[in-house]
């Protein structure tokens, strides 16, 4: 194993993953003397033994399915991660060979930024639809919230206070003018699947956010672009995220 400082990514599978090669370039780019890895973890109970095999570990990232099931690993939260319920980046210090582990999301300052200048041109746009109730749609609902934005998720399995995709009538789509797609549908090598919602009963003025950045266009985008709303997908807020994660690991966060 390499004696330089680790950082790397927890998920499975990481096919899909662009952090690798976003990182590795930036630490190239700017002389620092870091790797970044994939570990495709079958099961988030392989963590602690990641660990005793990396003790260069300094940080990684987290997504999908793991954002939840990993907080219970956590010796402490960021408050971004307590308000999101859900955490995508781990700052790992050591002492005396024990890692102590501390969870953030940057997934809201990343989602945030990236639709806020989208919200100008939404006089309408008191409500939002998330697709999906994961890590990531947590995430999104927390960063709505901070931008004033009523949300409601919208899942396939019914569950208490979450809508089924079958009940999303033309009122529901009429008053909810942000549409944001925290699914994995449609994602590479997946791409000719979409979210499951009424595209024919989207108009003007609609913004559809997706979280995929792979491909840069998705379905759920094209559909929905086809019936005039404004498209956009999750490559920027993957980029400011990856960013953030960067200046928690750096000791240049600030909250």
């Amino acid at each position: 194993m390499s004696h330089k400082t680790i950082y790397g990514l927890v998920g499975c599978p990481l096919g899909h993953s662009f952090s690798r090669d976003f990182f590795n370039e930036m630490f190239v780019r700017e002389g620092i003397d870091a790797e970044y890895l994939n570990f495709e973890l079958p099961d988030i109970g392989d963590l602690m033994e990641l660990l005793s095999e990396i003790p260069n570990l300094a940080g990684f990232n987290v997504t999908i399915p793991y954002k939840e099931q990993i907080i219970p690993y956590m010796d402490e939260m960021d408050g971004s991660a307590l308000l999101a319920g859900a955490v995508n980046v781990v700052k790992v210090v050591w002492t005396n060979g024990e890692p102590h582990l501390t969870g953030f999301n940057t997934d809201i300052t990343g989602f945030t930024r990236s639709i806020s200048p989208l919200l100008s041109d939404m006089p309408e746009a008191g409500k939002a639809l998330v697709l999906g109730t994961g890590g990531a749609a947590k995430a999104v609902c927390a960063g709505l919230k901070e931008l004033g934005v009523e949300s409601q998720n919208v899942s396939r399995n019914p569950n208490n206070g979450v809508l089924t995709y079958g009940m999303l009538t033309p009122e529901i789509m009429h008053t909810h003018r942000i549409i944001v797609n925290a699914t994995p549908a449609g994602m590479y090598p997946n791409i000719d699947t979409c979210p499951d919602i009424p595209y024919d009963l989207i108009e003007p003025p609609t913004l559809c956010f997706d979280l995929v950045y792979n491909p840069a266009e998705t379905m759920f985008m094209r559909e929905a672009a086809e019936h005039g709303a404004t498209v956009k997908n999750g490559l920027e807020m993957l980029h400011i995220q990856a960013l953030e994660a960067w200046k928690i690991w750096s000791g240049t966060h600030t909250d």
